[in-house]
C-alpha cells in the first residue's frame, strides 16, 4: 500500500531486562506474560501494532541467560534465530547496569554485528537511575556498534515509549498489511491460557518449581449456557520435573492450585470476554527439560 509502513521488529536483551513489559505498554493488550522472575518468556510470541498509517509485527524473545539445560539451549536459538527476518533489533538493556558490558550482552552485540541489521539500543529501567549514569551507559555502548538509534525508556511507565516507536517507523520501509486490524497476537487460546497458568505459578510459588514447568492444554470447548452464553470449557495440566514440586504446586489441602486456578480464570475471563469452566491438574514429567520430545514444544516455529 501506498505511504503504508509495515515491518518486523524484534526485542533482545538479558532475563529480566523488561522486554515483555515494553511489548504489553506498545500494544497496550497483555500480549506476554510478565513475572518477577528470570527466564519468563519460553518462546518468540509475536505483538501486533495496528494503525492508519502502518503496522508492526513485535516479536518478544526469550531472556539470554546461560543455558543449563536443553530447554534453556532451545531458548537461546529462539531469540537469536528470530534475527534472521526482521527489519530492526531492539536491544534492551538495564539502565542499572554496571559501567561495564556484561557477557550476555556482549553476546547478544556479537550476534547483532553478524546479522548486521538496522539495530535500535534501548536503555530500559531510566526511571530507577540518574541522567549522568545514563548518558554513562551511553557512552560505553556507542562505541560497540551504529545503532541506529538510542533511546533512554521506562517500559513499565510507559515513558519514552513514543519516542522509541518514531524512531522504528523511520526505519521500517512501506509493504502491505500482514494481519488483520483486530488481532494483536499470533498466539491461539489454547496458548494463551497456557501462559496465563504459568504466569501466576510463576507470580506464586517459590523461584526452585515454577522454572521447571511448563502447561499444556488437555480439552478446550465452547458450548451454550441456559441463558444462551458462550462458556469455555478448559482442562490444562501443569507439569513440573519431581514429585515434590507436584506437592508444592497443589500445597496443603490444594490450596496452591486453587489460587493459581483461580487467579487464572479470572484473567481469561476478562481476556476471552466470557465465562470460563477451568479445570488444572498437576503431573510430574522427571527431566522434560533436557528430553526433546517436550522441549521442541518451545522451537521458534
Amino acid at each position: 500500500m501506498e505511504n503504508f509502513k509495515s515491518g518486523f521488529v524484534c526485542l533482545v536483551g538479558r532475563t529480566n531486562v523488561g522486554k515483555s513489559t515494553l511489548l504489553n505498554s506498545i500494544i497496550k493488550e497483555k500480549v506476554s506474560i510478565v513475572a518477577n522472575k528470570s527466564q519468563t518468556t519460553r518462546m518468540a510470541i509475536k505483538g501486533i501494532l495496528n494503525s492508519e498509517n502502518y503496522q508492526i509485527i513485535f516479536t518478544d524473545t526469550p531472556g539470554i541467560h546461560k543455558p543449563k539445560t536443553k530447554l534453556g539451549d532451545t531458548m537461546i536459538d529462539t531469540t537469536f534465530k528470530s534475527f534472521s527476518d526482521v527489519d530492526v533489533i531492539l536491544f534492551l538493556v538495564d539502565a542499572s547496569s554496571k559501567k561495564v558490558i556484561g557477557d550476555g550482552d556482549k553476546r547478544i552485540l556479537e550476534k547483532i554485528k553478524i546479522s548486521k541489521k538496522n539495530c535500535i539500543l534501548v536503555i530500559n529501567k531510566t526511571d530507577k537511575i540518574s541522567k549522568d549514569n545514563i548518558l554513562s551507559l551511553i557512552d560505553i555502548y556507542k562505541n560497540e556498534y551504529e545503532f541506529s538509534a538510542i533511546v533512554p525508556i521506562s517500559a513499565e511507565k510507559g515513558e519514552g515509549v513514543d519516542t522509541l516507536l518514531n524512531e522504528i517507523l523511520k526505519l521500517l520501509p512501506n509493504g502491505p498489511k500482514y494481519y488483520d486490524d483486530e488481532e494483536y497476537t499470533d498466539q491461539t487460546m489454547r496458548q494463551i491460557a497456557e501462559e496465563v497458568i504459568r504466569e501466576k505459578a510463576l507470580r506464586f510459588l517459590d523461584d526452585e518449581v515454577p522454572h521447571g514447568i511448563f502447561v499444556e492444554t488437555e480439552s478446550f470447548k465452547t458450548r451454550k449456557t441456559t441463558k444462551g452464553e458462550d462458556i469455555y470449557d478448559i482442562v490444562e495440566t501443569i507439569y513440573c520435573i519431581r514429585e515434590s514440586h507436584k506437592g508444592i504446586i497443589i500445597g496443603k489441602n490444594g490450596n496452591m492450585l486453587k489460587k493459581i486456578a483461580s487467579d487464572a480464570r479470572k484473567d481469561l475471563e476478562s481476556r476471552f470476554e466470557c465465562k470460563i469452566n477451568l479445570k488444572v491438574w498437576v503431573k510430574v514429567r522427571n527431566d522434560w527439560t533436557n528430553n526433546d520430545l517436550y522441549v521442541k514444544k518451545f522451537k521458534l516455529k
